[in-house]
């Protein structure tokens, strides 16, 4: 068989789209809007009215007022201003997070930061599905609970969070709630108006935008602390010039990103994806069937090395997890906490798909994975006792 290059890594990032590209370079050149929007001159001001232009284009694809968004450089920084911020901000008031274990890195390891700080955490388990159940979020919240942060969409196994009702459950205890939705724009809605959710941490790399920025929705009223001072910008919340061709480009991707037309058309691409690989023997689909992304497939080859088969398809750009974690040796700290084995985690690919997968990189995706997971089981079978153990 010919090899193609094939892209399924849109989890990871995606490519600039076109239009993006082009709202970004009338922001660059010597003709363009490129003077410092901090500036009161007209140069400066046409800078500014493009960032505030595209603060609403984010707003609106999220259902939240243009005052309420914080332009930072991605959901990583958003995560870390959302939990230290607030957490420092309201330390008389109480010491406890709340997160779960299947959250992001960006996420976790600010919640380690926390704990060497001095505040306490809780790290929610997850079921087998990857769902977090909303009674134990309830039972874990104490009188010195603060907020509560768990992800949105995740981004290894592409289950999604009921956050209405984990939202309830904190509006019941006084509690607030921070979701990173990183993955979710352009695959599902998002409505910060009808979800009881006060901060959200966005980017734009993951839906065609440019990487460094990204925008943390903080509901009025919630109290916030800076990272980092040396300016007003941002209410004083994240000092530092804005970079227009950035910002001008996630909220140009916000605008495109309507899920109504990309979601259908991801979902049965991915079921197609799945229909052939579902057919390898032993195959299992991780994460709930129905409460999931339409973009992410995270699926088990028992007995087939995952490193093995990534370097057999290497004309295919898949993943075995997070990109963040791509450099370390642990398995999935998602797929562990959903009750995976490291000897089922290594055996995992994760698959993502995005506006430029089409039905026949599907195909020959499908085609090339059953090849190759079939030619190295039967390998492992035929080695002898000692090679496999």
């Amino acid at each position: 068989m010919t090899t193609r290059d094939v892209y399924l890594d849109y989890a990871a990032t995606t490519p600039v789209d076109p239009a993006v590209a082009e709202a970004m370079a009338q922001c660059l050149g010597r003709d363009g809007d490129f003077a410092n929007p901090s500036s009161a001159h007209c140069f400066g001001q046409a800078a500014a009215h493009r960032v505030e232009k595209a603060r609403t284009q984010i707003a609106e694809r999220i259902g939240a007022s243009a005052d309420s968004i914080i332009i930072t450089s991605g959901a990583t920084e958003s995560d870390n201003l959302a939990l230290q911020g607030v957490m420092h901000a309201c330390r008389e008031r109480g010491d406890h997070l709340i997160t779960a274990r299947t959250e992001h890195k960006a996420v976790l390891d600010t919640a380690a930061a926390l704990e060497r700080q001095g505040f306490e955490v809780t790290y929610l388990d997850c079921a087998s599905d990857g769902l977090i159940d909303p009674d134990a979020l309830a039972t874990a919240i104490t009188d010195a609970t603060v907020l509560v942060s768990i992800m949105h969409l995740n981004n290894e196994t592409g289950v999604i969070q009921d956050l209405a009702v984990l939202g309830e459950r904190c509006r019941r205890h006084g509690v607030l709630l921070h979701a990173d939705a990183a993955q979710s724009i352009g695959k599902v809605g998002v409505n910060v108006a009808e979800w009881p959710v006060d901060l959200l941490s966005l980017t734009a790399h993951k839906v065609y935008g440019p990487k460094g920025v990204g925008a943390l929705y903080v509901r009025p009223g919630v109290p916030l602390v800076p990272l980092m001072f040396g300016g007003e910008q941002e209410r004083a919340l994240r000092p530092g010039t804005l970079p227009v061709h950035q910002i001008v480009g996630m909220g140009r991707a916000y605008e495109i990103a309507d899920p109504a037309v990309e979601a259908p058309r991801l979902a049965a691409l991915k079921e197609r994806l799945w229909a052939g690989l579902s057919g390898i023997d032993g195959a299992r689909r991780n994460g709930h069937a129905e409460r999931c992304s339409p973009h992410v497939l995270n699926i088990t080859f028992p007995g087939v090395n995952g490193e093995s088969l990534r370097l057999a398809i290497a004309e295919i750009a898949v993943s075995a997890g997070s990109a963040c974690n791509a450099e370390t040796p642990e398995s999935s700290h998602v797929l562990s906490a959903m009750g995976l084995s490291d000897a089922l985690a290594e055996s995992t690919l994760r698959l993502s798909l995005g506006r430029y997968t089409t039905v026949e990189e599907i195909d020959y995706v499908v085609g090339r994975i059953t090849a190759e997971a079939n030619r190295l089981r039967g390998l492992s079978v035929s080695a002898p006792a000692w090679c496999r153990s």
